[in-house]
């Protein structure tokens, strides 16, 4: 078993103090590719799973900052490349704190493993193509979810506080999207609703398990939150997520928008 910690700022996160025995797990570093807009290659993913101790068969914990955002942005690329037994810590970092869970500043060394990942799963993920037919065709069978704040959605932000300079061009959602906020999947402390209660709220919006479900936000990590919810907690069978999300939507040309 290995505990992990995913933060966006692990300056702030990780090295103010985590719980013990944990590896960090740096959201911009370690999940993304560092010369092009990607998440890390399935090369880099095996590098990263042997630096920190990770082998095929370890059950993975994720917990993180920002209410588990890059946690379960981590938990998808962890099954993006085929890992068995990940987990999320129901209530992030937050919830361990508020909890006064004991915290160190140690950071802990393990021996390195041999990983080998899976070739990408993309049955849990869409591009851009994809996003201009469904806008274009509006199938039926297939929904869109802006899991953004109702002001981003509107196009009256650009981003969240959090990230003032990271917005699109433009702002508004993308033709035919349902903005469904992924806060409201967690109560105050960060932890999920119940069951029933996630499922009247998705079911309400005509989100149900008979569709396929694509999630997005600007940069795939609020919607990697909702895929988490959706897929693994309600047991949606086909729920993606759109990486590119706003901030590829909302900065091309000649592509439709709404408010």
């Amino acid at each position: 078993m290995r505990v992990a910690e995913v933060d966006w700022d692990p300056s702030a996160a990780y090295h103010q103090g985590h719980v013990k025995g944990a590896v960090l797990i740096d959201w911009r570093r370690d999940m993304n590719n560092p010369l092009i807009r990607d998440v890390v290659d399935k090369n880099g993913f095996e590098e990263l799973m042997g630096r920190l101790g990770i082998a095929n068969d370890t059950t993975v914990l994720l917990y993180g900052d920002f209410n588990n955002w890059f946690a379960t942005y981590a938990f998808w690329v962890f099954k993006y490349y085929g890992h068995e037994d990940v987990r999320i810590v129901d209530g992030g970092r937050k919830k361990l704190i508020e909890e006064g869970r004991e915290f160190t500043k140690e950071v802990p060394s393990y021996p390195p493993t041999k990983y080998t990942a899976k070739p990408p799963d993309e049955r849990i993920r869409v591009y851009l193509d994809t996003i201009i037919k469904i806008q274009a065709l509006r199938p039926p069978n297939i929904t869109l979810v802006d899991v953004r704040s109702p002001a981003e959605f509107k196009g009256e932000i650009l981003a969240p506080p959090e990230y003032p300079g990271e917005g699109g061009q433009r702002g508004g959602h993308i033709p035919g999207a349902k903005n469904i906020p992924w806060g409201k999947a967690v109560r105050d402390d960060g932890t999920f609703k119940s069951l029933d209660e996630l499922r009247a709220i998705y079911t309400a919006e005509g989100v149900t398990p008979d569709k396929t479900i694509i999630t997005y936000c600007r940069i795939g990590e609020r919607a990697s939150h909702t895929f988490f919810v959706l897929r693994y907690l309600l047991g949606y069978p086909d729920v993606r997520v759109y990486t590119g999300s706003f901030s590829e939507y909302g900065n091309l040309e000649k592509v439709p928008i709404e408010r």
